[in-house]
């Protein structure tokens, strides 16, 4: 397990192998990312869509919502989510991310951890929707949960982030090809997380 804490000061590429991540922990003030959670848990369509794994159906254990600019309907997990059009809050967001990636995002698929019995397993997010070596820039509001990412080869190339509200994690290059993430479960008693990962749907 690698120590993020000694890898990356605000906004330095952490030191990982086959990947491209940068994280920013202050991108939004205390006081800014507590107003944009009360308006995004206040404002947004959550859904709860059923997913199917290992041939069983079941509640995924989040809610969702997809925003974009424009129609394109966005597919993982066997869910296909047709978007809603991008409120004015998730465009500023998406305009101050341009401010330090060229990346011309369209999407937003928006995730509430109700508590620390919500969760999002293993993964990548490399749906062909996404095109190769997509740039997936990742939000966060409320409560602090721990990111998991580990390579896909290589078993002791793995990475614990803290992500903290306020954050802004950036994965680019070829990081979908060679790492999976996720959001574990926790028993601890913690409050609600709201994420955005803003993409390209191409």
């Amino acid at each position: 397990m690698i120590d993020s804490q000694l890898l990356s000061t605000e906004g330095e590429p952490l030191l990982l192998n086959d990947a491209q991540i940068r994280y920013y922990e202050s991108f939004f003030t205390p006081k800014e990312a507590a107003t944009i959670f009360d308006q995004l848990l206040e404002e947004t369509l959550w859904q709860q869509d059923p997913i199917t794994v290992f041939g069983k159906t079941y509640p995924q254990p989040r809610l969702t919502a997809l925003y974009a600019i424009n129609t394109k309907p966005y597919s993982y997990s066997g869910i296909s989510m047709k978007p809603k059009i991008m409120t004015p809050l998730l465009q500023k967001i998406k305009h101050k991310i341009a401010s330090i990636s060229e990346a011309e995002f369209t999407s937003v698929l928006l995730n509430l951890y109700r508590d620390g019995k919500d969760s999002n397993g293993w993964h990548a997010d490399n749906e062909k929707e996404l095109g190769k070596n997509p740039i997936i820039a990742s939000l966060s509001f409320g409560e602090n949960r721990f990111f998991h990412l580990k390579h896909r080869r290589n078993k002791e190339d793995r990475l614990k982030v803290l992500l903290k509200s306020g954050s802004l994690l950036l994965m680019e290059g070829n990081t979908q090809e060679h790492w999976l993430h996720q959001i574990a479960k926790t028993a601890r008693p913690i409050g609600p997380r709201i994420n955005l990962t803003f993409r390209k749907i191409m």
